[in-house]
C-alpha cells in the first residue's frame, strides 16, 4: 500500500461526500453559481483539514478568477512543509452545475490525487477526447475515422456496431461527429453536461455505454485519465483552442503543438493514484444524495491504482447519535 493510500483513502472519500451533500442542498433551486459555490467551499474546508501538503493542479480556474480551489493553491495542515506528505490534487467539486441546479441526473463531486507530478497541469481550455473501458483498450485511435473506431469497439465487445452506445455532449460543435456515429450505425446518448461522468460510465460494465467521444474541458480530461488508469480503461486526447484567446492562452503556457495526442499515462503519469466520485443527483453509476429523518446517505465510487481496488461505498451520515434513523 502506498503512503498516499495509507494516509488518505478514507479522507478523500469524505471530501467528495461532504461536497456532494453541500451541493445537493441546493438541488433544483436553479442557481448554478450557488450550487458550485457550496461544493467548492465544502471541498476546500475538508482538504484544508487533512494532514498533508496538497497542491491543486486542476481546480476552479486561475487565482484571479477563482477565490478558492484555484490552480496552484496550497492546502492542508502541512502546506509548505518539505517533509509533509505531498500530493497533487485535481478536483471538480461539482461536475454538472446545471444538472444540480435543475435537479437533472448525473451531477457528481470528484477528486483525483497522485504523488507530486502525477497529474498533468492541463490548461483551462478544450480537449478532444475518445474514452473506452478495459474491454476496448488498445482498439481505438483518436485520428481514426469514427466508423473504424466503432467497428473496433464492437469487435472488442463481440457485438454489432448497432449494439454500441456512444455518449456525446449535445453541442453544435459535434454536429459532424453525431452524423458520423449515426452513419456508422451506432447508438448515441446525447447529454447536456458531464462528459467526465460519461467517460467513467464508458469504462464500467452495466451502464450500457461503450465509449465517449467529442470535445469537452481539458481539466475534465485529466481527471478522466486518472479514473481510466484505475479502471484499466483508455483515453486519448488532444488540446483544442476555440477562438484567438484560447490560442494565445495555450501559447503563453507553452502548448504549441496542438496536433499532439496525449495518452492516459501522459495525462495521469502518477503511480499512486486515488480517485473518489460521489453522486449529487441520481445517475447511471451512482445514486444521488438522499436526505431522510436522522441523516444523509451518499453513494461513492472510490478507486486506488496501487491497490488495484475499486469500491462502491454506501455511507449513512447520522445527524446526531440520539436521533433515530428513518429511511425515506
Amino acid at each position: 500500500m502506498s503512503a498516499i493510500d495509507r494516509a488518505l483513502e478514507q479522507d478523500f472519500i469524505r471530501v467528495t461526500e461532504m461536497a456532494a451533500i453541500a451541493a445537493a442542498r441546493t438541488m433544483g433551486y436553479g442557481d448554478r453559481t450557488w450550487s458550485d459555490q457550496m461544493a467548492v467551499e465544502s471541498m476546500r474546508e475538508e482538504i484544508e483539514a487533512l494532514d498533508v501538503s496538497a497542491r491543486i493542479v486542476i481546480g476552479e480556474g486561475e487565482r484571479d478568477k477563482a477565490p478558492m480551489l484555484y490552480i496552484g493553491e496550497e492546502l492542508g495542515k502541512r502546506k509548505g512543509e518539505d517533509g509533509g506528505l505531498g500530493v497533487d490534487i485535481a478536483v471538480d467539486p461539482l461536475e454538472g452545475t446545471n444538472l444540480c441546479a435543475t435537479g437533472a441526473n448525473d451531477a457528481v463531486a470528484v477528486l483525483a490525487a497522485a504523488e507530486r507530478g502525477g497529474l498533468l497541469h492541463a490548461p483551462d481550455t478544450y480537449m478532444e477526447k475518445i474514452v473506452v473501458g478495459p474491454t476496448a483498450c488498445g482498439c481505438i485511435h483518436i485520428d481514426a475515422p469514427v466508423a473504424e473506431n466503432l467497428r473496433n469497439i464492437a469487435k472488442a465487445f463481440d457485438r454489432e456496431v448497432s449494439e454500441v452506445t456512444v455518449v456525446v455532449l449535445d453541442r453544435d460543435r459535434h454536429e459532424q461527429l453525431v452524423a458520423d456515429i449515426r452513419a456508422a450505425g451506432a447508438r448515441i446518448r446525447l447529454i447536456t453536461d458531464g462528459d467526465l461522468s460519461a467517460g467513467i460510465a464508458a469504462a464500467v460494465r452495466g451502464t450500457g455505454v461503450q465509449a465517449a467521444m467529442g470535445i469537452g474541458g481539458a481539466p475534465e480530461g485529466v481527471i478522466t485519465a486518472a479514473a481510466m488508469k484505475c479502471l484499466g480503461g483508455e483515453i486519448q486526447a488532444r488540446l483544442v483552442a476555440i477562438g484567438d484567446d484560447q490560442h494565445q492562452r495555450l501559447a503563453d503556457l507553452g502548448y504549441h503543438d496542438l496536433d499532439r495526442v496525449y495518452s492516459t499515462d501522459e495525462l495521469a503519469p502518477g503511480e499512486q493514484m486515488l480517485f473518489s466520485c460521489t453522486g449529487v443527483t441520481d445517475g447511471e453509476l451512482l445514486q444521488g444524495v438522499r436526505f431522510f429523518g436522522g441523516g444523509v446517505r451518499t453513494s461513492t465510487l472510490f478507486m486506488s491504482l496501487s491497490r488495484h481496488m475499486i469500491r462502491f461505498v454506501d455511507t449513512i451520515h447520522r445527524a446526531r447519535n440520539d436521533v433515530p434513523i428513518h429511511f425515506a
